[in-house]
């Protein structure tokens, strides 16, 4: 089975890139569209938007990881044009300030996962990052990861069967001592 990654990410010259790429190109086209519709619906609130970053290198995900903008040390969903990370637009410029959860509402409703609690609000996740969406289930990760399976235009995560899209909620979580945030704490700025 041919998917856009083999197609497209694979082919692309900077797919072993270690700087940021923000090109919608880069996404699988349902993704991209349902990106599209959330920046759309954005706008009509009064909310400016951007595309910050879309595919994501293991050697960009690298270098983030070195600089501290990041805890996962492995690229995930990024590599294979499934998630990208939006931000407020102030003036042209990427702005990570305030409250993201009207980031949340609107991928729920065009069919993404948000990283601000990434499907399910009821469980309290160690790891959030409220600028981030995706087209996949944080259960499906791991055949994605392993080439076993890839979205088709049809997919979306909130219909996938229940006990894909809860399977983080049976294992067992670390304690937090602090509560979630939605805000993004840390993100790396652009560079003068």
């Amino acid at each position: 089975m041919s998917t856009f990654y083999d197609d497209v990410i694979l082919k692309d010259p900077r797919s072993a890139s270690p700087t940021r790429i923000a090109d919608v190109a880069l996404l699988e086209p349902k993704t991209r569209q349902l990106v599209q519709q959330i920046i759309a619906a954005a706008q009509a609130m009064g909310v400016s938007l951007m595309v910050y970053e879309t595919y994501r290198s293991q050697a960009r995900q690298q270098e983030l990881f070195d600089n501290g903008a990041t805890k996962l040390r492995s690229v995930g969903v990024h590599n294979y044009g499934l998630a990208c990370d939006i931000v407020r637009a102030i003036r042209g410029e990427p702005s990570w300030k305030g409250d993201f959860s009207f980031l949340g509402q609107l991928a729920h409703s065009s069919g993404l996962i948000w990283g601000g609690d990434w499907g399910d609000p009821t469980i309290q996740h160690s790891f959030l990052d409220a600028v981030h969406v995706q087209r996949c289930t944080v259960a499906r990760q791991p055949a994605l990861f392993a080439g076993t399976w890839y979205p088709d235009d049809a997919y979306n995560p909130y219909t996938d069967d229940s006990h894909l899209l809860f399977a983080a909620a049976a294992s067992p979580k670390p304690s937090r001592s602090k509560p979630a945030r939605t805000a993004v704490a840390s993100h790396p700025r652009k560079k003068s």
